[in-house]
């Protein structure tokens, strides 16, 4: 009886023993793949920041082309009659919307923002730049 006690102990330690060794592996494995996670998601959203604060750039380009144009014909429609300042008016509404969505982008940009949630402010503002560039052909 005695040394089917001690057979049990040996075999009930031995067990105990491969399973601490089992969970202590895995722990390390699920660190390292956390790890690894975390290092690639920060490398992405450096790279994509990169080419979101370039397309910023392009549109604040485009933006101050725009503005420049606006502000070339503004005393033409001012000099006209109150109808050709309400046109004037309105078409400047459209260049103010997109100056306010080129600014929403770089909030988001400087607040560390995820990188979707910048790509679709990104698109508005060229959709709102695009508007501006409509309303002013249409002066």
């Amino acid at each position: 009886m005695r040394k089917s006690r001690l057979s049990l102990f040996k075999s009930t330690s031995m067990l105990i023993s491969v399973v601490g060794i089992i969970m202590i592996i895995s722990t390390i494995i699920v660190v390292a793949y956390v790890g690894y996670s975390v290092v690639s998601t920060g490398i992405t959203n450096e790279i994509s920041s990169g080419t979101q604060y370039d397309e910023l750039a392009e549109l604040q380009s485009e933006y101050s082309n725009l503005s420049v144009k606006f502000d070339s014909v503004k005393s033409t429609y001012y000099a006209g009659g109150a109808d050709d300042v309400k046109v004037y008016n309105d078409a400047k509404l459209e260049l103010t919307r997109a100056s306010l969505a080129i600014e929403n982008v770089q909030s988001a940009l400087d607040a560390g923002k995820p990188s979707n949630e910048v790509d679709s402010r990104i698109e508005f503002a060229k959709e709102k730049l695009d508007t501006a560039n409509k309303a002013y052909n249409n002066l």
